[in-house]
């Protein structure tokens, strides 16, 4: 048996097209021309990215931050550009833009409250 690592992401949200807008246009990913029922999946690589419904036993408004202990990362081609775009749109922004080993990194709050980092070192 052998486990090659993850190979699709999605996050639980409560209003699935508002979030589905948000990734889209604010952030800039593509959807991708197929997903499942209840999701939208972008066409994102190495790793498809989802955001989907809730399942049954989850209450996203019962938790102070969704995904806490999970750290979610983006790959960006200008994380600074990215930034300011997303502090022009009102998007909370956690921390801003420092330098790291993975280049240019800052955290923004997406709808639901996951805190996202994006970075621009490949």
């Amino acid at each position: 048996m052998t486990v090659t690592g993850p190979d699709f992401l999605a996050l639980q949200v409560r209003d699935l097209e508002k979030s589905a807008e948000f990734y889209e246009q604010t952030i800039g990913l593509p959807r991708a021309p197929a997903g499942p029922p209840g999701a939208v999946v972008f066409a994102t690589s190495p790793i498809p990215f989802a955001v989907r419904e809730p399942l049954p036993d989850v209450d996203l408004d019962s938790i102070d931050r969704p995904g806490t202990g999970v750290a979610l990362w983006f790959n960006c081609d200008d994380s600074q550009a990215l930034h300011d775009s997303l502090v022009a749109a009102g998007v909370e922004i956690l921390r801003g833009p420092a330098p790291s080993p993975f280049g240019l990194t800052f955290t923004f709050v997406d709808p639901d409250g996951y805190a996202v980092t994006m970075h621009d070192a490949g």
